[in-house]
């Protein structure tokens, strides 16, 4: 087997709503051989992968991939099952496939699996690939030490409790949540000027200087104090004799750690003789250069989380510790508790591994113990100081014991600090009485808490910590800001710059992607074709956008999905022959299916066109709670009628006027001859997209008077929208320059450029050479029937040879009765415009189509006529 391509499918896309992992591979030699021809194959892939026993038929039958292999599949199917089940093995569960022929291809199948980690999921398919093909040849396969790779990567990228638990918080909210890079535990909740980081449990809105404070404990018990919070007395040394000297003033038990020590590393509390002190000094100089020491606070350990200024939970939490049985040595009883299923490395796990190290041996000896030592039965031993979760501590959740004094007293430690999520760490002997009446006191004040023991306590009530978190960073947001998509074969780029023209005239920020680039606030900030996923991740990742208008292109569906999990509202505006024949998309009804993945993505609606039957069959795949708002050009349109009848709303064209309609109530918008776009109403398909428009605007909240305001300020010319319908005078001649390259496109440049003059109409025109034969044909068949001069030329070969797509255009035109001598082949595009023109006299009107940018025209002018040059390259 080979694998010929691979790409990433991020957002919804024509397989699945979810990301997904597309593959095309070449079978080879194992095409059109079933598993069960091969000996020994089904063994011995049940015996190395026994979980595939376990996954479902689509039927929900348990057990059906084996069936189905004993049966017989191909493998194809065998590679994709092996991924998923690959995955999960690795930590990682993915369920989704689906294994399809490419037409035309005899052996290479796409397959498309669904995947939690990028970084798994392309070499859980390799080693699928490597497994299947090792199996069908009738070979050994070792499968032990790559699946064991698997797992190390899983390991590796693996997001921590307290952030996983804050994600899925934000998800239950349906805030949406993007990982900034596979590396990092960085995150991104909501999108544009609603958005937040996160990191763990430290937010965008945690101050630097808080936790700057935070991290230097005897600042912080300054300030704390002056707030009235109780603190325990102690100074900061850097020295052993410092330390005694400072533990023989207090005359009581201390406690010595790192000043700017976390997590509980370091910490030695209880010290009563100088020898004690000078051990837990060695020990704190380990992570610190300054260590505190300070008055031992006997009592139990607890931890209360505050976020956003409010109490979320608190626990109690017990120092690691084992129980003896009578007959197990402390390192025995060590060794089984760390087999528990909830402990891990790191943070990894609910509970963390306990160490058996110097400090466990120190603390073992205070109680007369060592890691041999054999306990009584229900005798516990205490290995660490501290009681933090992350040097192998348990909790207990005590949130419902907390009194108010001690909830306020802990709010006023994380404002005093200036924490938004702050851990306060309390010594108390009882959290149920206040801490003035039993001498307690907050020992510090933790930014960047664990939240592990608030969400999954050992014992007690678990707390939805996560969820507090973003409560206390989002409110009540969902972090979403309005987002329209806007889809389609033609008129996407005018519809998209229609509508973010209009957000930005009602006051708002808005972001936009077209072919041109990518505009925050009228501004451009990248150029080129800016349809796909990630210039709509550059909108919606930046901090000022109010308002997203993202033009979604075919291409960038297919090659990486969509950028959102949905939007608010939805555009399909057309459905016409372009692009067929790539990328499995071979049938109008296939690209119907791309341009879907948008209308289904639609929230609150869906706008289509009433005049498109494949728009219109997208009506019912919308989801259920999203509105349909049909537009129109015929008023009379059966299916708009029956929907405005039914209560719909929509936008439609009569008497030269956009109407708005809402069931019985209908209101004039706006004149045509108002709306510059419409070139006094001869531009029907940039009517067609001013209806669209106003459709968007209508379901996405804005007023008739600024839908109106918009459409009519919104001019398309060679600077705000180039390549769309620009007009230029040359000499006398009008001249179109315009992006259109299918048939469609070129049939209604034809009708508007015929209805501007009485002259003769010349068109010098092309299309890419990726398209079909007979997709080529019709451009030439349509604009051979229309214009009355026709100049080809060598637009984008895409492996072609250089004059095999003019020759098919110009075959097009032949067909429609076009005599040779105004059919005019000019393989450089330069040429051709020279040839065109000269082919124009006054008062004629020419289009230029499908050029790569207006410097090709004006670069085509200046040869012979540089004051026109000139004249065009001033007005883009």
């Amino acid at each position: 087997m080979q694998i010929l391509e691979q790409r990433f499918l991020r957002g919804p896309n024509v397989h699945a709503d979810s990301p997904c992992l597309l593959s095309v591979i070449d079978l080879q030699e194992l095409y059109g051989i079933s598993s069960k021809d091969i000996p020994g194959f089904n063994e011995a892939l049940l015996n190395a992968l026994p979980s595939l026993a376990g996954q479902l038929l689509p039927i929900g039958q348990r057990g059906g991939f084996a069936q189905r292999l004993r049966e017989g599949t191909y493998l194809g199917r065998v590679v994709e099952q092996v991924t998923l089940d690959l995955q999960t093995q690795a930590g990682a569960p993915a369920s989704y496939g689906r294994t399809r022929p490419v037409a035309g291809r005899p052996g290479v199948f796409r397959i498309v699996c669904a995947y939690q980690s990028e970084k798994l999921v392309q070499p859980a398919f390799q080693l699928a690939v490597d497994l299947v093909t090792s199996l069908g040849n009738e070979e050994e396969f070792d499968l032990a030490p790559r699946l064991d790779e698997l797992r190390d990567i899983v390991a590796r990228h693996a997001i921590g409790t307290s952030t996983a638990a804050v994600l899925a918080a934000a998800h239950e909210r349906g805030i949406p949540t993007q990982r900034i890079t596979e590396d990092a535990n960085l995150f991104l909740l909501g999108w544009g000027a609603k958005q937040k980081r996160l990191q763990a449990t430290t937010t965008g809105d945690t101050s630097f200087i808080a936790v700057k404070i935070a991290s230097d404990k005897q600042l912080t018990k300054t300030l704390l104090k002056e707030a009235g919070v109780p603190v325990p007395e102690g100074s900061v040394v850097t020295s052993v004799d410092e330390a005694q000297r400072a533990a023989a003033r207090m005359k009581a038990p201390v406690t010595l750690k790192p000043l700017d020590g976390n997590q509980g590393k370091g910490v030695t509390v209880d010290c009563r003789d100088a020898e004690q002190v000078a051990r837990a000094f060695d020990f704190a100089r380990q992570y610190g250069r300054r260590i505190i020491v300070e008055r031992f606070v006997e009592g139990r350990d607890y931890r209360v989380l505050v976020a956003g200024g409010k109490v979320a939970a608190a626990s109690y939490r017990r120092p690691a510790h084992v129980v003896g049985d009578g007959l197990s040595t402390i390192r025995e009883l060590v060794e089984r508790e760390n087999e528990n299923p909830a402990r891990g490395a790191g943070h990894t796990n609910i509970l963390t591994k306990i160490s058996l190290d110097d400090h466990a041996a120190d603390m073992l000896r205070k109680q007369g113990h060592d890691f041999d030592s054999v306990l009584p039965a229900g005798v516990p031993a205490e290995l660490r100081g501290n009681a933090n979760l992350s040097t192998g501590g348990t909790a207990e959740d005590v949130t419902d014991l907390l009194p108010e004094s001690t909830r306020l007293l802990c709010v006023r430690a994380a404002a005093k600090i200036g924490l938004d999520v702050a851990g306060i760490d309390i010594v108390c002997r009882d959290i149920a009485m206040p801490l003035d009446a039993q001498r307690g006191a907050v020992i510090e004040v933790n930014a960047a808490p664990g939240i592990r023991m608030h969400q999954y306590p050992s014992s007690g009530e678990p707390r939805d910590a996560g969820d507090a978190i973003v409560q206390g960073l989002m409110g009540e947001s969902d972090g979403r800001i309005p987002t329209v998509a806007i889809t389609g074969t033609n008129g996407k780029t005018t519809t998209t710059l229609l509508v973010g023209h209009t957000v930005r005239m009602a006051g708002k920020v808005a972001g936009v992607t077209t072919t041109e680039g990518v505009f925050i606030d009228g501004k451009q900030v990248t150029k080129g074709d800016c349809t796909g996923y990630w210039s709509a991740r550059t909108v919606l990742g930046s901090p000022d956008v109010e308002f997203a208008v993202l033009e979604t292109a075919r291409g960038g569906i297919l090659k990486r999905g969509l950028a959102f999990d949905r939007c608010d509202v939805g555009v399909v505006l057309n459905i016409a022959a372009d692009h067929l024949g790539l990328d499995g998309v071979d049938t109008v009804e296939d690209l119907a299916q791309v341009k879907a993945v948008v209308a289904t993505s639609a929230s609150k609606a869906v706008v289509l066109n009433a005049e498109d039957p494949l728009c219109v069959a997208m009506g019912r795949r919308a989801k259920p709670e999203a509105e349909i708002v049909y537009f129109s050009m015929d008023a009379e349109n059966p299916v708009f009628l029956q929907h405005l009848e039914d209560g719909g709303r929509g936008v439609y064209l009569q008497d030269n006027a956009v109407v708005v309609a809402d069931g019985n109530l209908h209101q004039e918008l706006v004149r045509v001859e108002s709306m510059p776009v419409a070139f006094g109403g001869r531009a029907r398909f940039n009517i067609a997209n001013s209806l669209a428009a106003a459709a968007a605007l209508m379901a996405s909240g804005f007023t008739n008077l600024q839908i109106a305001t918009g459409l009519s300020t919104f001019v398309s010319n060679g600077r705000t929208n180039p390549l769309r319908t620009n007009m230029f005078d040359i000499r006398g001649v009008t001249v179109i320059v315009d992006y259109a390259h299918n048939p469609a496109a070129y049939k209604a440049m034809a009708e508007m450029a015929r209805a501007l003059l009485p002259g003769q109409l010349v068109g010098v025109v092309t299309a890419p050479g990726d398209r079909r034969d007979e997709d080529l044909r019709d451009v030439g068949r349509v604009c051979g029937e229309r214009f009355d001069e026709l100049v080809v030329y060598e637009s984008q070969s895409r492996g072609r040879a250089v004059g095999e797509a003019v020759d098919l255009i110009l075959d097009g035109a032949e067909e429609t009765g076009g005599i040779s001598d105004t059919l005019h082949r000019v393989i450089e595009v330069g040429e051709a415009i020279r040839h065109g023109l000269s082919l124009c006299r006054p008062g004629d009107v020419m289009v230029f189509a499908c050029g790569s940018s207006l410097q090709v025209f004006v670069d085509a002018l200046r040869v012979n006529d540089p004051e026109s040059a000139d004249l065009v390259a001033s007005q883009v």
